[in-house]
């Protein structure tokens, strides 16, 4: 069978499995609708956590980043993995004690206030419309290529496949469609690699076929460690070596200010964090956070072996070829607008380095046609209007290395000319990551809005029925805001997801560490806390990324803070002003107090160190 043929038919067959999820899971309460009646067993909603956190920014994007970044690719790994240890550490159990459906309804009940409820529900509401681009980003990447439909087409199947499982079953139907999700995810992941590590060096396990010894012959290189040929050919072609560390700008400071952003990023978003509300028990909920990183390491423990493997074929099958020798995944992808080569006139096709950035979509072009091939391909003129032999400018693309990352992951098996069931698997696998996510984030934005908005504040007296409809008819809004997003969006997945990750960070992390672990800590300080760091920390992404606003070095960083990075600096600034605004403001009542001692400590135990006894 065609490989167009065979994504049909794995896509429909996990669509179907879905939507018939959804239905046998359907329900007619706030609880189950919001928190799947608190019933989950802790394994199944470890998988459920693992699919709804391993987004299409992990299973699309993060290889992509590495296989272009090398070491310094790293950073996502560490981030996006360190902040589940903070999660199990010093938020999960004790949200999960505390018993309520959100983390607005924790920062409104713990800091007594809605208006502080209300900054929760903003925050909460843009962090998740930030995350959510990436993943509708996601699924239009893998229809515009699998099912050869226009993206936007792409765009408008997933949102429809998420709005009929997500207002069906809420957080129950969504639970355990992301433990369907997940299988599928892991299994399209983990094929691809263990069957290229066999075909380069023979190992089954691609971690240890990283590090191993071509089986092949091609140019001398049986015998040859993998790495040490794959740094031969970025010697060759100009760029650092692929294992060197901290190339491309990525300093030591920025990988240490983006790796923390995203830990407690991980630690402080509200999708994530709202799955310790569906197990029965604060055991459960430690038992969660265990069985999630147990299933999220099978794939980010494989993803630097599926970029190296992406990068060696990528170079291999494309440098220096002729336009009639073009490899077949190439034509493919083309076609989508994510990769292409426009002719300086020798009929080459060349990937090398060149002012310090990867130069593979570049060309000449008459100055007629640059307007429109700038806004169809993203592609920008340098600044020193660099002309080629003709007199003609010089395109390059908008700071991307080679081909759009997005696509490596989900291209590698072409490229690796693996068979077409491999192929069309892993669209069914990038599919399942970004839905899962994206269903997910579009409770978080109906909870926040018809609870802890219309429920909390706008009509306490709404019934199970209004409070229901209300929500599904959020999750139809979010939907088709969602969709635009994917339709226009602000980058590419992983960024998008970096960004959501910061402002996390420098929202909710501090509000909520503080909010347990401090009994002094009042109403304005904390919502001062909030906008503050929120508010810095957009205006930083935002006019780094989209006004060319100059890079704040702030003494630390030469060259200033990568985007990705601010939420740690926002993180600061939110802890900074909190802390220093509680000694003139008034402390919670007794019986806030009360409540944040009865949430830290367990049963038949003492009273819970508190964060004024340490500081």
């Amino acid at each position: 069978m065609s490989v167009q043929a065979l994504t049909y038919l794995f896509v429909g067959a996990s669509f179907a499995l879905y939507l018939g999820i959804a239905w046998l899971s359907r329900v007619r309460d706030t609880r189950g609708f919001y928190v799947a009646g608190q019933g989950i067993p802790s394994i199944a909603n470890g998988m459920a956590t693992a699919a709804d956190w391993m987004s299409a920014a992990s299973f699309i994007s993060m290889a992509g980043l590495i296989s272009t970044m090398g070491y310094a690719g790293g950073v996502y790994l560490m981030g996006w993995t360190g902040g589940y240890v903070l999660l199990a550490l010093l938020i999960a159990p004790y949200l999960r004690k505390f018993g309520h459906y959100t983390v607005p309804d924790f920062v409104g009940d713990r800091y007594e206030s809605n208006i502080a409820r209300v900054v929760a529900v903003v925050c909460a509401v843009f962090v998740s419309f930030t995350y959510v681009a990436g993943q509708m980003r996601g699924v239009g990447v893998v229809f515009s290529r699998f099912l050869e439909v226009d993206v936007n087409v792409g765009v408008i199947i997933g949102m429809a496949i998420v709005f009929i499982y997500a207002t069906l079953g809420g957080m129950k139907g969504i639970t355990w469609t992301q433990v369907a999700q997940y299988w599928v995810l892991i299994t399209a992941f983990l094929i691809p690699a263990i069957a290229i590590s066999i075909k380069l060096t023979g190992n089954i396990l691609p971690q240890v076929g990283l590090g191993a010894t071509l089986t092949g012959d091609v140019d001398g290189t049986h015998g040859m460690y993998f790495l040490d040929k794959l740094n031969q050919i970025q010697r060759d072609l100009g760029f650092s070596e692929y294992t060197a560390a901290f190339q491309g700008g990525w300093d030591k400071t920025n990988v240490f200010l983006v790796a923390l952003s995203l830990m407690v990023g991980t630690a402080g978003l509200p999708h994530v964090i709202v799955r310790f509300y569906t197990v029965k028990s604060v055991k459960a909920a430690r038992w969660s956070v265990f069985w999630a990183l147990l299933f999220i390491s099978l794939l980010y423990l494989t993803a630097p072996a599926t970029a190296a493997f992406a990068r060696y074929f990528m170079i291999g099958s494309l440098n220096e070829k002729a336009e009639e020798q073009l490899p077949e995944w190439f034509n493919n992808w083309e076609q989508t607008g994510l990769i292409m080569w426009l002719d300086d006139g020798d009929g080459r096709v060349r990937y090398e380095a060149g002012d310090g950035n990867e130069i593979f979509r570049s060309g000449t072009l008459p100055g007629s046609e640059i307007a429109s091939i700038r806004q169809q391909h993203q592609l920008w003129v340098d600044s020193d209007q660099t002309r080629g032999a003709d007199g003609r400018i010089i395109l390059r693309n908008r700071g991307l290395s080679g081909p759009d990352r997005d696509i490596i992951v989900l291209a590698t098996p072409e490229m690796a000319e693996l068979a077409n069931w491999i192929i069309a698997l892993i669209a069914a696998g990038g599919l399942a990551a970004a839905l899962s996510t994206a269903s997910g984030l579009l409770l978080v934005i109906s909870s926040s809005v018809a609870h802890d908005l219309y429920y909390r504040i706008v009509n306490v007296h709404a019934s199970e029925e209004q409070r229901l409809r209300v929500g599904r008819g959020v999750i139809g809004i979010a939907v088709v805001i969602a969709g635009i997003f994917g339709i226009y969006p602000p980058g590419f997945v992983s960024q998008v997801v970096a960004f959501a990750f910061g402002l996390a960070a420098a929202s909710f992390f501090p509000a909520i560490v503080l909010g347990i672990f401090s009994k002094r800590v009042g109403t304005v300080p904390a919502v001062a806390g909030m906008v503050s760091g929120i508010g810095l920390t957009s205006f930083y992404i935002i006019g780094t990324v989209f006004f060319d606003m100059d890079r704040w070095a702030l003494g630390i960083v030469e060259g200033g803070i990568n985007p990705q990075g601010f939420g740690t600096i926002g993180m600061i600034v939110n802890f900074a002003v909190t802390l220093g605004l509680t000694p003139l403001f008034p402390p919670p009542t007794d019986e806030t107090k009360e409540l944040i001692e009865s949430i830290r400590q367990p049963e038949d135990a003492g009273p819970g160190l508190d964060l004024e006894d340490v500081l």
